[in-house]
């Protein structure tokens, strides 16, 4: 692995919590590298974060906006700088409701400001841009497996928002320019130095003060938190040995819910949480869970080491020790801080550390969430069906709440883990519904290789889980309507590859190559028994997003190397509507939930070079070379697809229906260029 050395680096908003530590590290550990900061000193910096650096020869820092061109420009070009690493932004989600147009300004415009400098100079080497883990949107509360850096962003509230769009400018700038860029999205951080608008200062100081500590809602949600020092370790590995166009996950597997983050914090003061602990109005859209994968950057070099209760009385320590750091917090320590992101009203800590606080006359009244809804003619009858779907963050989840919005299907996606039954009791209760699709399983990330060194969790999920949807379901007279998988057979004596003679419904799986296709052939098998669920054979699925990491399309298009295999495919966008009209036919049974016929690799990725990328090139390789770059070996098959084909006779075949809602859809909007 390649080793990066920079020389000048360009640090933004280091005057703040996450990036002083950044700073700080590298200055004490690296007397060669000039360290220059540039930060405008907003409310929740101050140079006393960066006393530890003041004395060094190798610091410099500079007081400024990212926002002024001239001022990135003239600082890269005077100090020669070859690398960014770029803080600063708006992250405060309550102040993001109230300035939303604040957070536009200094995390898209500010990060497009500096992007635009590094084309005209032309001198990095390496722009790393820093985002957070909010990018990817709420994680379903059952899944096993983290958002992989390849998941798709869907974030949920503006800060969220701005920071995946100053994202999309960073991938941009390297896609079109050639910019070094490198992306990470981290976890919640914690530590000394933290302004206390954030969870963990907020309540040390409170209960510093014997002040009730407030939670938004009922304390549930689930956050993970990472030590300062750690993250800041993170950054000095991706720094160095991070890969250009890359993005690294920084996080933890190590979770914990808000009113458990208050009780550890009560014990550390011995304070009773009964009488402590007081529970206020909730935020808007106060996601329940974030969850990522953090393998990639493990596998460059870095590791947690800071224990939950070691970084927690760390902590605490440093506040008792410094409880004046940031001078008047009042304001900050509202269960609903809102005041200090006023436009125009800054909080400044100079040299001496003096700290002024101003704050806004009134209260901002909340924000509420507007949610779109369908709107219908009056005279419309309302509909008779109601959906319940499990997998909300997943691929075939979303699509079935476009489905359902287009149609105007009610629906509500579950919030019960799969294996706890009187959660899946509550939603059925709660949201009365006529159908129950499953959508939900563990797939692995970023493939089923996964599965093979988490096999309890796969099970759990999997197979209990399943089970249990399909017998609540049951005892609820409901049909369940359960996403299953094709990828349970391989060609063989009887199915010979070419003959066109391909498995049926009825016939028992032979492929166990993989630990993921045991079980989905094991919960099939157990499935026979209740007489109310569907079963649908999807494989390789392919929609028309070209750019969706889960398609099939996408996934062998980024491959240095495919095999040549013809298989049964599924056309999501032909298919999940036939999946609604399977429901509302109370169809039941297994089926082969596929286009019928086959096609290979090749032929795929030659329609690709036709409608969309005609400069596109691949190798091939064999099973055997294949073999020896993963982990379980894969299914080939063909599924007989002539139980659903008279089901419903419109259905295309699979080449036919590529053509039709794949390439000739993206050929229209990629104007014979590369879809990225």
């Amino acid at each position: 692995m390649a080793t990066y050395t920079p020389k000048n680096i360009l640090i933004t908003g280091a005057a703040g919590f996450i990036a002083s530590h950044v700073a700080n590290k590298l200055i004490r550990s690296y007397p060669d590298y000039k360290i220059v900061v540039l930060d405008k000193l907003d409310y929740c910096s101050n140079l006393k974060n960066l006393l530890p650096s003041r004395s060094s020869p190798n610091f410099k820092f500079v007081k400024g906006d990212i926002g002024s061109a001239d001022l990135v420009n003239f600082l890269l070009i005077t100090e020669s700088i070859d690398t960014i690493m770029h803080f600063a932004a708006q992250t405060h989600v309550d102040n993001s409701f109230g300035n939303s147009f604040e957070f536009t300004k200094n995390n898209i415009y500010g990060t497009h400001v500096l992007l635009e400098a590094c084309k005209v100079t032309g001198q990095i080497r390496r722009f790393i841009h820093v985002s957070t883990d909010e990018v990817y949107g709420e994680t379903d509360e059952d899944a096993v497996v983290g958002n992989h850096e390849a998941s798709q962003l869907l974030p949920t509230n503006p800060y969220s928002a701005t920071k995946a769009g100053a994202e999309m400018l960073v991938m941009a700038y390297g896609r079109s320019y050639g910019l070094p860029v490198i992306t990470t999205r981290g976890n919640n951080v914690y530590g000394p130095n933290q302004f206390p608008e954030k969870l963990i200062p907020k309540f040390i100081l409170l209960a510093m003060q014997g002040r009730p500590l407030p939670i938004h809602g009922d304390g549930s949600n689930v956050r993970s938190y990472l030590y300062c020092e750690d993250v800041a370790e993170a950054f000095e590995v991706v720094l160095h040995k991070g890969e250009v166009g890359h993005v690294y996950n920084i996080g933890t597997k190590k979770e914990r819910r808000v009113i458990d983050v208050a009780k550890d914090v009560c014990n550390l003061f011995s304070l009773d949480p009964e009488t402590v602990i007081k529970f206020v109005d909730n935020r808007p859209f106060n996601d329940q869970r974030y969850f990522l994968d953090d393998q990639k950057l493990t596998n460059i070099g870095w590791a947690e080491r800071t224990t939950w209760q070691e970084g927690l009385k760390k902590t605490m320590d440093w506040y008792i020790s410094n409880p004046d750091w940031w001078g008047d917090v009042t304001g900050a320590l509202l269960p609903h801080p809102r005041m200090l992101m006023m436009p125009g009203i800054e909080r400044q800590g100079y040299e001496e550390g003096n700290a002024v606080t101003t704050q806004a006359k009134s209260k901002p009244s909340p924000t509420r969430m507007v949610v779109p809804v369908i709107k219908s003619n009056p005279s419309t009858p309302k509909s008779p069906l109601k959906f319940l779907i499990y997998g909300r963050t997943g691929w075939i989840g979303g699509l079935l709440s476009k489905i359902c919005e287009k149609q105007g299907i009610p629906y509500e996606f579950g919030k019960g883990r799969l294996q706890e039954r009187s959660l899946l009791l509550a939603d059925i209760q709660n949201v009365k519904p006529t159908h129950v699709f499953n959508a939900a399983g563990v797939t692995g990330r970023p493939n089923v290789d996964w599965c093979e060194s988490h096999k309890t969790e796969t099970i759990r999920t999997n197979v209990a889980g399943t089970l249990n949807l399909a017998d609540v379901c049951r005892e609820h007279g409901l049909l369940m309507v359960n996403f299953a998988t094709g990828c349970i057979f391989e060609y063989d004596a009887a199915h010979p590859e070419g003959s066109g003679i391909g498995f049926k419904e009825e016939d028992t799986p032979n492929f166990t190559g993989s630990f993921y296709s045991k079980t989905k052939a094991m919960v099939e098998e157990l499935l026979k028994e209740y007489d109310n669920v569907c079963t649908l054979r999807v494989r390789m699925p392919i929609s028309s997003d070209l750019s969706n990491p889960r398609n099939f399309i996408t996934k062998i298009s980024r491959y240095n190397k495919v095999v040549n295999i013809p298989n049964s495919m599924t056309i999501l966008d032909e298919l999940l509507p036939i999946s609604v009209e399977m429901a509302k036919r109370n169809l039941r049974g297994i089926w082969n939930f596929t286009n019928p016929g086959v096609v290979s690799h090749n032929e795929i990725l030659e329609m690709y070079k036709s409608y969309i990328d005609p400069k596109f090139e691949w190798k091939n390789f064999t099973l055997e070379e294949q073999a020896k770059v993963i982990v379980a070996p894969r299914s080939n098959n063909e599924l007989d697809a002539s139980k659903l084909k008279n089901e419903f006779p419109e259905l295309l075949s699979i080449k036919d229906s590529l053509i039709k809602y794949v390439f000739e859809p993206n050929k229209k909007t990629s104007a014979g260029g590369a879809v990225n």
